[in-house]
Formats: structure tokens, sequence, C-alpha cells
């Protein structure tokens, strides 16, 4: 196993159970990507997907001063 994923894995198992169970589902998507050659968006995010889309497609963005503020929230 490479270090960086070493190093990824540590952190999330200092992460809240929730955290690291959506981690989990992460590293398993990635792993059935590989696999069979594509992404299964769970069923309980495509809603979200499709609403991100159509966002994107309408041309609505997040600024960057949207996204930074996003990213240094801590996490619950």
């Amino acid at each position: 196993m490479i270090k960086v994923l070493e190093e990824a894995i540590e952190k999330v198992k200092k992460l809240p159970e929730d955290r690291q169970a959506y981690a989990a589902e992460v590293l398993e998507q990635i792993v059935a990507d590989i696999q069979d050659g594509l992404f299964e968006i769970p069923k309980d995010h495509l809603p979200a997907v499709m609403e991100g889309l159509a966002q994107a497609k309408r041309g609505e963005f997040a600024s960057d001063q949207e996204v930074d503020d996003i990213l240094r929230k801590p996490w619950r």
C-alpha cells in the first residue's frame, strides 16, 4: 500500500463512525469502477446529483468564496 493511502486511512480511523462509513462507501465505489468500468451513483444521492447537473447546465456555480467557506467548515 502506498504511504499516502496509509496516511489517509489513519486519518479516516479517527473520524466519527458515520464519516468512516461514508469513506468506506466511496472506496467501494472506486473499486467497483475499476472492476466493471461503471460508477453507480447511490440511489439516495441521485436527486442531489441531478439537481447539481441542472444547476451546472443553467450556469449556476458557487463562487470561489462560497467554496472556500465550505471547505473551511469543521467536520461535524
